[in-house]
């Protein structure tokens, strides 16, 4: 890949995402520090740089236990919707502060028990960078030193372990199947917000499917996808926390809000639990989380672009803008853009496929492709892609690879 790929003409409105982990002393609401922009794209399925996102030096020493997963799940669901005192004794000593000093303040966050073999669930940009300088606090306000065992700055999770915690210490709390989650329903968040250890907001389901911008860095950027929204106040502090359901569940993991100042204004986003479910296990066992690929950037179709095409019945589907050459779609067969033109006073390139089905589900959405490769597929996978193309229908066979990896950052550049 030669030339940064051109993105897809449908916007999304810019506004700016923080990644709500606190830092002590070095706390700036102005919006210049580590605010995030999100880009005026649908969104960019495309690889970084080479370089690989392990996290073994912190791995190094530990005993072969560390990589086993334990039990999961001790705390078990509800079978009735609890109030938010009852909701709160269930899951509070299950939720931990995660710290760590530095040399412009201490940096804070929050994390939940995975399962009994000290195995802590937390945000990558809360734990990413901090070294061996990692503390957890249990609720009891006992603390453990950490290691990061690994992390996903695609997904925004990592995995902390810490040794030596009885037992009977260690709660694991129960994982939704998030694809069950309803706009309206109940919901609670527990976390640190501004170092305010053990602290509960209540609010509802607000939005599903969001997308937010990955921690990932670089010439490119990532999103997130099938992001859960919630109106419960998430504020500095609250990164890595759960979100709860009123059965005592995690729906997903807090991770960011939208702002204008880098504190709550109404919008939180949270990692939703099947991608825990997913994610989670490789990063115990392997350090890293292998992404299936696809290659391409594009563009949900409009009517301006249909009339652009001279395609005459109902837009539908995603046109490809460009292929990376190399990559999965580009072994398959798929075509990017091949001229240039203005649609809707933006600039992009016509004459590529249309994505209308994959595996016989219908894309309306680029998001479409970016939820169903995050909960359905793995590397290794065959993908049947439907396309139009010159007005016919064609089938083509995608066997999906890894994404190319790159270094992880050396630096946290959220507020």
């Amino acid at each position: 890949m030669n030339k940064p790929l051109l993105v897809g003409a449908a916007a999304i409105a810019a506004f700016a995402i923080f990644f709500a982990y606190s830092q002590f002393n070095a706390i700036d609401f102005s919006g210049k520090r580590g605010s995030s922009p999100l880009p005026d794209v649908s969104d960019l399925i495309s690889p970084p740089a080479g370089g690989n996102n392990s996290n073994d030096d912190g791995r190094k020493g530990l005993s072969d236990e560390a990589f086993q997963i334990g039990r999961v799940s001790t705390v078990e669901a509800a079978d009735k919707e609890l109030t938010l005192p009852d909701l709160y004794e269930r899951t509070e000593g299950s939720v931990v502060q995660v710290s760590s000093s530095e040399d412009d303040g201490t940096r804070l966050g929050t994390g939940f028990v995975y399962d009994d073999n000290g195995h802590i669930v937390t945000n990558q940009h809360v734990a990413e960078g901090a070294g061996d300088n990692l503390a957890v606090t249990f609720a009891d306000g006992t603390v453990y030193s950490a290691t990061v065992l690994g992390s996903d700055p695609y997904t925004d999770l990592a995995v902390l372990y810490v040794k030596d915690v009885p037992r009977e210490k260690l709660a694991p709390l129960p994982l939704a199947d998030s694809t069950r989650i309803r706009v309206g329903e109940s919901v609670a968040a527990i976390g640190n917000p501004f170092g305010l250890s053990s602290s509960m907001t209540s609010g509802i389901v607000s939005g599903v499917g969001r997308l937010i911008p990955s921690q990932e860095t670089g010439q490119l950027q990532f999103f997130i996808p099938d992001i859960i929204q919630t109106d419960a106040a998430i504020n500095p502090g609250n990164s890595g926390g759960p979100l709860l359901n009123m059965r005592g569940e995690v729906i997903g993991i807090n991770s960011a809000i939208r702002s204008s100042t880098g504190s709550f204004e109404g919008i939180g986003f949270a990692v939703p639990a099947n991608t825990i479910s997913k994610v989670v296990p490789s990063l115990i066992k392997d350090g890293t989380f292998r992404h299936p690929w696809v290659g391409i950037s594009g563009t949900d179709m409009t009517p301006a672009l249909a009339k652009a095409l001279g395609i005459e019945e109902e837009p539908r589907g995603v046109l490809v803008v460009e292929v990376v050459q190399g990559s999965p779609a580009d072994k398959a067969g798929i075509r990017g853009g091949d001229r240039q033109a203005r649609v809707d006073g933006r600039p992009v390139n016509l004459g590529g496929d249309i994505i209308v089905e994959i595996d016989g589900n219908p894309v309306r959405h680029l998001e479409d492709i970016l939820v169903y490769l995050q909960r359905e597929k793995q590397v290794g996978d065959k993908m049947q892609v439907t396309i139009l193309r010159d007005g016919q229908v064609e089938h083509l066979d995608m066997l999906l690879e890894a994404r190319p990896a790159r270094q992880p950052p050396t630096s946290i550049t959220a507020p």
